[in-house]
């Protein structure tokens, strides 16, 4: 069983030093000092309860964030892929929202070779989306402009602007007049 372990980190950490173009042993070094500093950033930015503050340190790590952003605490963009996640202007996000740029079994190499590989893609949140608490926006996801995404609500696949999406799946409920 230990030695499956071992094949899924190995695996993994190639696909990773293959997405960040390191090689070898000083690659394996760079990546792991790569992962401490966002880590860091992250865990700081997590808990504060002073957006700027918080906004300040993602841009650290890479996510771009536009204008008269707020972030809530509890608030988790991509360990991985930072610099994945665009943020338009006037977007808000809901406390214990969830942002992956990427899915991956990680230790299941059966899932891993036969059709669940390593999937990465960005993810845009557009200029006045507000995020209610809660949600889950999964890689590839565009928020449209000026949309809502309800509280818990996990999102799959694109949401159109202008719109107000809730549920698992998020479904469109509601399409905003401008």
């Amino acid at each position: 069983m230990r030695d499956i372990n071992q094949d899924a980190f190995s695996i993994n950490e190639q696909e990773l030093m293959q997405y960040y173009g390191y090689k070898g042993a000083y690659g394996r070094i760079k990546l792991r000092c790569r992962f401490a500093k966002t880590w860091i950033l992250h865990t700081i930015a997590y808990s504060t309860p002073f957006s700027g503050h918080a906004i300040r340190l993602q841009r650290l790590r890479g996510v771009k964030i536009g204008k008269n952003c707020h972030i809530s605490p509890y608030v988790l963009i991509d360990l991985i892929y930072p610099q994945l996640v665009t943020v338009g202007d006037n977007v808000t996000i809901g406390s214990n929202t969830l942002i992956f740029a990427h899915a991956n079994p990680t230790t299941n190499i059966f899932l891993k070779k036969n059709s669940y590989p390593r999937k990465v893609e960005p993810i845009t949140i557009k200029s006045g989306a507000i995020l209610f608490p809660g949600c889950i926006i999964t890689a590839g996801v565009i928020i449209g402009e000026n949309s809502l995404v309800g509280a818990g609500s996990v999102v799959f696949e694109d949401v159109p602007d202008y719109c107000v999406v809730v549920g698992n799946p998020a479904r469109v409920v509601k399409r905003i007049d401008h």
